[in-house]
């Protein structure tokens, strides 16, 4: 397999693909979700890629997809939809501010079981954060998905030390170049 990066555009010849990766990883303990929710997160997808600052990648091979990551640039005014929130009533005002406005979060990245241990993973995480500016990028992910953490752990990410609110059980992660990585280790 290979990983290339897609322009928005070029996401919905690749739709079926990432919808059954979405279905076959999202369906499956930790996140147990129904796997109607892959045709919902395809529909997202399509609005998702118009956001400022919006990467994909995709790991092909002979145009079966066996993986997929994407990313967008984190506005300046935080969301309030979704988990955000939460996020930001665990880390304040100032440092979602300054650790997580203008940054590059990693809204999803998805490696179908069968292609686990290839270093798919690793590469589709680098396709979407490479341009994260100064190296500030993030994410969200959930305490129960322990493989998921050690993952992550493992590429050089860096779990901020503060509980974020809600039932998800939701972790904030840091990438290996953010300037605030040191920071929030000490929290």
């Amino acid at each position: 397999m290979r990983v290339q990066l897609i322009d928005a555009g070029g996401l919905p010849a690749y739709a079926d693909g990432i919808r059954l990766v979405y279905a076959e990883v999202f369906s499956a303990p930790p996140w147990n979700e129904d796997p109607s929710a892959a045709a919902l997160y395809t529909e997202r997808l399509a609005s998702d890629a118009r956001r400022p600052g919006f990467t994909a990648a995709l790991a092909l091979d002979r145009g079966s997809v066996g993986g997929f990551a994407t990313a967008w640039t984190t506005p300046a005014a935080f969301p309030s939809d979704r988990s955000y929130g939460h996020v930001a009533e665990a880390l304040g005002p100032e440092r979602t501010e300054d650790w997580l406005c203008g940054g590059l979060e990693v809204d999803e990245l998805a490696v179908a079981p069968a292609a686990r241990g290839t270093g798919l993973g690793a590469a589709l995480l680098s396709a979407v954060t490479g341009a994260a500016p100064g190296g500030r990028c993030w994410l969200l992910t959930s305490v129960r998905a322990e493989g998921t953490l050690r993952f992550y752990r493992r590429a050089g990410w860096h779990q901020v030390r503060v509980q974020v609110p809600g039932r998800a059980g939701l972790v904030v992660l840091l990438g290996p170049d953010h300037p605030a990585a040191a920071s929030a280790a000490r929290l």
